[in-house]
């Protein structure tokens, strides 16, 4: 088992004399079947590791776990030893966590009772076969502190595998690309050419990684797209959704599962879209994405990348008429689904590029128990087929 521990601690206190405690807590918990390493990047801690532990290693360091709060992921595993005030500063934090209805525990006593918690609460193998790969090119985006997956979780809820692709692979095979034909449906888009070409050869590369790692989908950080290659990946997204591979934006792995549970349940395109503005007394909500599966639009045309003003993004015009919203939370036990009408098409130049007002019954749910910073649409009424399906798999429908 590999444990990675994220050590904090106050500046009030010696550092020689933390290390010197570290030292000896992680000498006496190693043993033949248990593989201990420091990590101080947060960001990197759920890489390749079976679980994490945050080493409180002295009073004092409660402010400091606040402040790295959203890097780290639940259930927060709290070791403490029995120096440096450890314990007192760990309880205040698990205080906290209980606040806050989230789960943690302090693990506390002798080596023996400490590698037999480990024992325990290490994921446990899931021996199945995935019947997909869904790829994650990149980390979830950093606002998105609600949104990541377990991905044992995804292999024994919905039998897919997911891939972690660094971004840098991605910029590597983009640089790579010298020549490559424009999608069919951009051809004759009046548009600076040189955006849709750079938004172009970024689908290309996206597809030599679809291609080597076996993906029937991905999600991608396209975020950090903007400052390195100074594109979007609007309209990548937009032609492989079309294609019938998944594709959605800023890592967001509850919405991936989302839309490829429709294509494969309902063989139907999904829009990812914001919430924009909510209108309860009216059971209205205005949608709005700066990419959409053109083949869910009555037309579209191309436009810049709304948060950025670079790139491509993509203005639809969808379809009105009956359409489900709904949504998965990150622990993938609960749902929002709910059937209504795609209303009429807007545009304004302070929200992403399509725009779409909808109506839908209990939208306060959104407002009071939301799930996430996106929703899902597809058109049609569809809420029976999801929600028998979703509660196969132990999803309740909030």
């Amino acid at each position: 088992m590999k444990v990675k521990i994220y050590p904090i601690q106050s500046h009030l206190h010696n550092q020689n004399v933390l290390n010197e405690s570290t030292s000896e807590l992680i000498r006496t918990l190693k043993n033949e079947n248990l593989s201990i390493s420091i990590e101080n990047d947060p960001s990197k801690l759920y890489e390749d590791s079976d679980l994490v532990l945050i080493l409180v290693q002295s009073g004092g360091s409660e402010n400091l776990f606040i402040k790295n709060f959203a890097q780290l992921k639940e259930p927060y595993y709290l070791l403490a030893y029995g120096v440096n005030n450890s314990l007192a500063a760990s309880l205040e934090i698990l205080a906290f966590l209980k606040n806050h209805n989230l789960k943690g525990e302090v693990l506390h006593g002798s080596t023996e009772y400490i590698r037999s918690r480990l024992e325990a609460l290490a994921p446990k193998k899931v021996e199945r076969k995935a019947i997909a790969n869904l790829g994650l090119i990149g980390h979830s985006s950093d606002w998105l502190i609600s949104s990541t997956v377990d991905p044992n979780n995804a292999l024994e809820k919905f039998d897919i595998n997911l891939v972690y692709i660094p971004i840098q692979e991605l910029i590597d095979e983009y640089n790579k690309i010298e020549s490559f034909e424009l999608y069919d449906s951009v051809k004759d888009k009046k548009f600076d050419p040189k955006k849709v070409s750079k938004a172009e050869k970024l689908y290309n590369a996206i597809k030599v990684l679809v291609k080597k790692y076996n993906l029937s989908g991905f999600t991608i950080r396209c975020f950090d797209l903007l400052g390195t290659l100074k594109t979007t990946a609007c309209l990548a997204l937009s032609h492989f959704n079309d294609e019938g591979i998944i594709a959605t934006c800023e890592g967001d792995v509850p919405s991936m599962l989302g839309m490829y549970v429709a294509q494969k349940l309902l063989d139907k395109s999904t829009f990812q879209c914001n919430p924009s503005r909510i209108d309860t007394s009216k059971n209205e909500i205005l949608l709005a994405h700066c990419t959409i599966p053109c083949n869910i639009c009555k037309s579209f045309v191309l436009d810049t990348h709304y948060e950025s003003g670079i790139g491509v993004g993509i203005h639809g015009e969808v379809k009105e008429g009956e359409a489900t919203i709904f949504r998965l939370n990150s622990a993938l036990t609960e749902c929002f689904v709910e059937e209504g009408t795609i209303e009429n098409n807007q545009y304004e130049n302070k929200l992403c590029r399509t725009q779409i007002v909808c109506h839908f019954p209990e939208l306060e749910k959104i407002l009071k128990t939301p799930l996430g910073n996106h929703e899902l649409i597809i058109l049609g009424h569809n809420k029976n087929e999801l929600v028998k399906f979703f509660e196969s798999k132990g999803i309740k429908l909030i």
